[in-house]
């Protein structure tokens, strides 16, 4: 297959195999170059680790392509998280969970209900806090593509999930455009942020002949706490991540091989609303794709793996304890898809893919503590999550009008553990070593059978309107720490949870599978040139059958918190997106002009009334956008109503409404770029929606009163620069 990738099509064998033979030379040379040296270690790094040890209707699809001014680049410069990038999606929110590992969410569903694919891998956090998130896994700076689909979500695009589908892709390799010459290119960015002292770097080379390609991409990313409005600090949301990836490609005239090879460490990771922080976090990944086109249609593979190694502790004054918490996950699998065309209105899709994730997570015993030892306190043994799915979807135009998407899948989870342990035979973990006994006579093991179907359509009702609309089936099966988390004692339940609430959580091995079926539509209106003005309303309903929410088992602990065990029961999620754009004016001496709207509205509930944890409150955003030459200027402002509807079962706090302003500014030459922002330009105080609670400052105040929510940050001033060449 490889001679086949790196063959030219009208050469004779013996040229062809010359000019590979010299291509790998050259290669090997630049390689040993002092550039590249670094290069060649990670890669040898990794392989000696592993030793040891299409394009969819976009029915539904809120993933509209971004201005060539770059919102991902703004986005970058205001944050180190890629989850960041996401805000300019209407309906995508985020729980907020240290500074590079904030937890997506997307009409009120939060990333566990996602499928969130990084590279085209899916990756799941190998944690019981989610502090490692799969986003985690790429800096804003190495992102070339992001898309969120929402709703009635394509069966191709995975399953287990039932919330959607967020893809975030690096760099496609680049090859040069002469047989006869090697392409050179690279690049380098920098941003500072002013309030929390962040510093982000970012360094890009690659070498390139027409059919192979190598890229060398390292990023850094790092923070202090930053502070709120009122000028004091948030305790624990410093951070510091670095990810080093090399790309390889080779590619034929009709086919290309993709080999990514990436190494990412997180010394340490603050996380207000945690009892624990992130002390380090090592993973190491390989993910190869192959894709081919062939007369009778096209072929997309892919394989992945990711070994993750995980401590939670205590890393300085602003929390400090003593308490090591591990986990060794990995992730691996397959993707294979083929589409085949059956005639010129027909498509047919099949394809199959498979995941699965291990997991151990134990906490080391402390010397000296009566509690805490002698022994490990075993959480989860050998867990494993195996899903096993294949799919059938036809897309169709039907003419010039109509089209349509129909779909199904069927999966195939199953989730096992082994026998666990508490900390020791004393008094003070009787608790645990009764609640360890019942686990281990219990069954340890589930199978789960999924059917998830889509039915969506798009009719263009005239050259200003157009009308989509669909209904979906889908599925998601229980993570292993939903039912297999069993500790009895407090702190054993205090250690779960990635919800930022600060309560107490126990699995629950009874769990039921959650179905959602979904109903959503969306009407666009817009000029018949499609580059004046646009108007898109989407309504949607989702009524989910054993929606995984929690029962409240004890209440009246420290800080107003409370014992939690997941539970299935039935859930409706309904709301309104809107989105608007109007070009203000064209030409002239202001250059170009446009105002762009978002307005979004959820409400999440239980079928007996009680509000769901951590929705969004009504929200929306206006942008004005002014570009002339080389100049881009911006105004963005949000405007977020005060939350009252909060779930009582988890003391969730009220917040108030507010209003954020920022400022943007950037110019492009032919080789570089210079970014200037200010956010929240009034430096208003304000706690945020989704963040949870403040159980760092709390524990700083002598773990008086109640927990109060996370602030959000202040002012910040941040200036980005990136060098081409």
């Amino acid at each position: 297959m490889v001679s086949a990738l790196v063959n030219k099509n009208k050469k004779a064998p013996q040229a062809k195999a010359c000019k590979l033979k010299w291509q790998l030379c050259l290669m090997a040379q630049l390689l040993s170059a002092q550039a590249f040296s670094n290069l060649a270690l990670a890669a040898e790094d990794v392989a000696q680790h592993e030793h040891d040890t299409q394009h969819l209707p976009e029915v539904e699809v809120k993933a509209h392509a971004h201005d060539s001014d770059s919102q991902l680049h703004r986005r970058m410069v205001n944050s180190a998280d890629s989850a960041a990038l996401l805000q300019d999606f209407v309906g995508v929110e985020a729980y907020q969970a240290g500074g590079v590992s904030a937890l997506p969410v997307i009409r009120g569903f939060n990333d566990n209900r996602i499928r969130i694919l990084v590279d085209g891998a899916e990756l799941t956090a190998a944690c019981a806090n989610s502090m490692n998130a799969p986003l985690s896994y790429i800096s804003p700076a190495a992102v070339a593509k992001i898309s969120v689909l929402a709703g009635i979500t394509p069966v191709s695009m995975g399953g287990d999930s039932i919330a959607g589908t967020i893809t975030v892709d690096s760099a496609r390799p680049i090859y040069s455009l002469n047989p006869d010459a090697w392409l050179y290119q690279g690049s380098f960015s920098t941003v500072y942020r002013s309030n929390n002292n962040g510093l982000s770097t970012a360094l890009s080379a690659t070498a390139a002949s027409d059919n192979l390609s190598l890229n060398f991409t390292s990023t850094m990313d790092r923070g202090q706490s930053y502070q709120d409005g009122n000028g004091r600090k948030v305790r624990a949301t410093q951070f510091e991540r670095h990810i080093q990836a090399l790309t390889i490609g080779a590619k034929g005239e009709n086919e290309e091989f993709v080999l990514r090879l990436s190494h990412q460490e997180v010394p340490h990771q603050g996380f207000s609303n945690q009892y624990m922080d992130l002390v380090g976090n090592t993973a190491d990944a390989i993910n190869a794709n192959y894709k081919r086109n062939f007369s009778w249609g096209d072929l997309d593979a892919r394989v992945y793996w990711q070994e993750v190694k995980h401590e939670m502790g205590f890393f300085t004054s602003e929390k400090p304890g003593m308490m090591p918490m591990n986990t060794h996950g990995k992730d691996m699998g397959y993707n294979l898809k083929f589409t085949l065309p059956l005639s010129e209105q027909h498509k047919l899709r099949l394809g199959s893919d498979f995941h699965r994730n291990t997991l151990d997570d134990w906490w080391p015993p402390v010397a000296g503590s009566m509690m805490m030892g002698p022994r490990t306190y075993v959480n989860i043994n050998d867990g494993r999550r195996d899903r096993l799915g294949v799919f059938a979807e036809v897309e169709s135009q039907w003419d010039s009008r109509w089209s349509s998407l129909l779909g199904a899948r069927v999966d195939h989870v199953r989730t096992s553990t082994g026998e666990v342990q508490s900390y020791g035979a004393g008094m003070m973990n009787m608790a645990d070593n009764m609640a360890a006994a019942a686990f281990n006579r219990g069954s340890r093991s589930a199978s789960d059978n999924h059917l998830d179907v889509t039915a969506s359509g798009k009719y263009l009702v005239s050259d200003t309107a157009t009308l989509e609309f669909g209904y979906a089936r889908k599925t998601r099966s229980p993570n292993l720490y939903e039912r297999y988390s069993w500790g009895a004692g407090q702190m054993a339940r205090n250690m779960i949870g990635w919800f930022g609430d600060a309560n107490g959580y126990v699995g629950n091995p009874e769990l039921r599978p959650e179905k959602a079926n979904t109903l959503s539509a969306t009407l666009d209106l817009h000029d018949a040139g499609q580059n004046v003005w646009q108007v898109r309303a989407t309504p949607y309903f989702t009524y989910v059958q054993d929606y995984i929410g929690v029962e409240q088992i004890s209440s009246g602990l420290a800080g107003g918190r409370a014992n939690l065990r997941f539970d299935n029961q039935d859930a409706r999620f309904y709301g309104l997106n809107l989105e608007s754009t109007r070009q203000l004016w064209q030409e002239g001496a202001w250059g170009q002009g446009r105002v762009r709207g978002t307005l979004a509205w959820t409400r999440a509930e239980r079928t007996n009334g009680d509000d769901l944890y951590q929705i969004m409150p009504l929200n929306a955003r206006i942008s004005l956008e002014q570009r002339k030459g080389a100049w881009s200027n911006g105004v963005d402002v949000q405007f977020v109503d005060s939350k009252t509807r909060v779930d009582q079962a988890r003391f969730e706090p009220e917040t108030g409404g507010y209003t954020l302003v920022d400022l943007r500014s950037s110019y492009q030459w032919s080789k570089a770029r210079l970014d200037f922002s200010v956010t929240n330009l009034f430096d208003r105080y304000y706690a945020l929606p989704l963040g949870g609670v403040n159980y760092a400052e709390w524990n700083a105040n002598g773990r008086a009163g109640i927990m109060g929510p996370v602030a959000g940050m202040g002012r910040s001033v941040n200036l980005g620069l990136t060098l081409d060449f």
